[in-house]
């Protein structure tokens, strides 16, 4: 034996594994059987419905094209890189591998299995077994296996069942060491091909969402197989939106998932009238927003297939409701906008200037879009009039509508939805359209996809629904929040009050463009992304249970899962300069994170304690990194939004 100094420096220990479990993979039975034990496991934990797709959950199919039809009857079934035709028989306990592309009238009774290798350039050698059968010992040895030519394969199934016949016989173990792997791997990747493009012209959503999307793509190109012919017009909404993004058409994508979310608006036309004195003035304001669990679960298009479940709590800053709005009667029938923040004013006269809304950015596309949306377009009104002006004389005066934020732009706050919120109830009270803020925020992300910015269900009902909330949706694209508002003392008690602290980097950045990659994914059925949205879910509920038992240390831990969960879904949500700025005041929190897309704009640290948080104010005072860095007051907001009148 060599004295191996390295060697000699490792060292060995006995970890006893919690809950850790065995499962046999010895022979072909067990293959089966542990696998369905497996399932089982994975099922409860990802709630994974195996009966929604197969008829009995121990069949198991991998890159095979099966064109029997499975029953009940048919359980403990292995059929892997093989074709089974439509004239096989199948009953019970088989395992079926390397059958190539066939037309053969084959009838198994319960425990036969078949494999079938290819051999040199032409033949194939028949393995036809007991499914008990352990091939150990001289049974590995002895030669009992035939090569036959294609031609002779289906009639040696017919016989071989009852007795072994062939001039060359080879051995288990030659077997291994002769299969020609060439075309061995020939046949999976044909077999491969094959069920890309049968799944491409099968968008059953139920099938297409346990696949990534983004593979299959892949793998029509790398392999050169002819895309399906798009999808008729009738055919399923959602099912549509997954064959526009699988062919990389994402405008066609995103086009049709508003068409979706819009639909019902649509077929709601509107009748504005004016209920407003001509001297009144209509006030509308709302807190921001900050998510701290369960962000992106609410987002298009997977809240449209599972639902989603985040927890949020509304504030002000410095003690005021940041984002506000006022409309007012114009004697001159046309609309004036005018944002106190950017220091900018538009008239609009006609409605093409109206329904110039789809560009980001533009100062007043937030205003237009909710004058649409209150009927103030063709599109959107139960009457019809030529010209805007001939409906503003109708309606009895023309609209001055004033907006403030006061929230740097990319705060991360929910800053632009919540707006749109406040700018929509303000105009509903103005006109006379009745809107709860259930509408209110229902038009809300109406109007955010007349803008084309995307976004989910949350950053509006964070703001226009006071206090801390679990706010719950299931799949379709009918999304009615259910709202449970928790207890508010993790926040409000004086202990804990001075420990929430809110400080604006100076980074800016444009949430759409992270929006789009994760979402590009979404339609993609990326299934790491799938996993992590699920799991964030879950964690949602598990803030909601921290908040609910008032426990003020394990919700602040839980906002940093939250943060390394945003991570690992977008790492451009982290960007270096802010991490240098979490690194400077890591000991200090039990959690932190950048509210919304990330990226930049605003963030939100959970000090351990008063003390603590005393240290952060000074470290990050001391460090600032531009000259727009700041510490600004935050206070819960019991109320959300507000409407009120001169």
């Amino acid at each position: 034996m060599l004295d191996d100094p390295e060697l000699r420096q490792l060292s060995v220990a006995v970890v006893p594994l919690a809950g850790g479990e065995f499962y046999h993979f010895g022979t072909s039975a067990e293959m089966i059987s542990s696998t369905v034990r497996l399932q089982n496991v994975v099922s409860d934990q990802r709630q994974i419905m195996h009966h929604d797709r197969k008829p009995h959950p121990s069949i198991f199919v991998q890159n095979a094209v099966t064109r029997v039809a499975f029953s009940s009857e048919n359980a403990d079934l292995w059929i892997e890189n093989s074709c089974i035709g439509a004239r096989w028989t199948l009953t019970s306990r088989h395992v079926l591998t390397g059958i190539p592309e066939n037309d053969w009238q084959i009838a198994l009774q319960p425990g036969q299995c078949v494999d079938i290798a290819p051999i040199g350039e032409d033949r194939y050698v028949v393995r036809t077994y007991h499914i008990d059968d352990r091939f150990d010992g001289d049974e590995q040895q002895r030669k009992q296996f035939p090569v036959l030519k294609y031609e002779e394969i289906e009639a040696y199934l017919h016989s071989s069942l009852i007795t072994h016949h062939s001039s060359l016989l080879l051995s288990a173990e030659e077997i291994s060491s002769q299969a020609n792997l060439a075309r061995l791997f020939s046949l999976r990747e044909a077999f491969r091909r094959q069920n890309w493009s049968a799944l491409a012209r099968n968008w059953e959503h139920s099938v297409f969402y346990q696949l990534d999307l983004d593979d299959a793509s892949r793998d029509f190109k790398r392999y050169q197989i002819p895309m399906p012919e798009p999808l008729p017009e009738g055919a399923p909404l959602m099912t549509r939106i997954h064959d526009a993004m699988f062919r990389g058409d994402g405008d066609l994508a995103f086009g049709l998932l508003r068409q979706g979310l819009t639909g019902q608006v649509l077929a709601q036309p509107q009748n504005p009238r004016c209920a407003a004195y001509q001297d009144q003035i209509v006030w509308s304001r709302s807190p921001v927003r900050i998510d701290i669990a369960g962000g992106w679960t609410d987002t298009p298009p997977y809240c449209l297939l599972e639902g989603g479940n985040v927890v949020n709590l509304a504030i002000e800053l410095n003690g005021q409701p940041p984002l506000q709005a006022y409309v007012k009667p114009c004697r001159e029938p046309k609309i004036i906008l005018r944002s106190i923040d950017l220091g900018a004013t538009e008239v609009v006269e006609t409605y093409e200037e109206l329904m110039q809304f789809a560009r980001v950015g533009w100062p007043f596309s937030i205003p237009k879009a909710a004058l649409a949306l209150a009927g103030f377009v063709p599109q959107f009104s139960a009457d019809r009039y030529t010209s805007l002006r001939q409906q503003l004389e109708a309606f009895g005066c023309g609209i001055e509508l004033t907006l403030l934020s006061a929230v740097p732009a990319g705060s991360g706050l929910g800053t632009s939805s919540i707006l749109a919120s406040t700018v929509l109830g303000g105009i509903s009270d103005f006109c006379s359209l009745a809107w709860d803020k259930n509408e209110i925020g229902r038009r809300t992300l109406v109007l955010e996809q007349l803008l084309t910015t995307g976004g989910g269900w949350q950053d509006q009902f964070g703001g226009v629904l006071g206090g801390v909330k679990l706010l719950q949706t299931t799949g379709g694209f009918e999304q009615a929040p259910l709202v449970r508002w928790l207890p508010t003392e993790v926040y409000t008690q004086p202990e804990y009050r001075a420990c929430h602290l809110l400080y604006y980097t100076g980074i800016t950045r444009t949430a759409k463009h992270i929006l789009a990659e994760i979402v590009r994914r979404m339609f993609l059925n990326n299934r790491d992304q799938l996993l992590l949205l699920r799991q964030m879910k879950e964690h949602a509920m598990e803030m909601y249970d921290a908040i609910q038992r008032q426990d003020f240390v394990q919700m602040g831990r839980l906002v940093r899962t939250t943060w390394e969960q945003n991570q690992m879904l977008d790492s451009g949500t982290n960007p270096d300069a802010v991490r240098r700025l979490s690194d400077l005041v890591d000991d200090l929190c039990l959690g932190y994170k950048l509210p919304g897309a990330g990226g930049g704009g605003y963030l939100y640290m959970v000090a351990k304690d008063p003390e603590a948080a005393a240290r952060i104010r000074q470290i990050l005072t001391e460090n600032r990194p531009n000259a727009n860095a700041r510490f600004v007051e935050m206070s819960l907001s019991p109320t959300g939004l507000q409407i009120s009148r001169s």
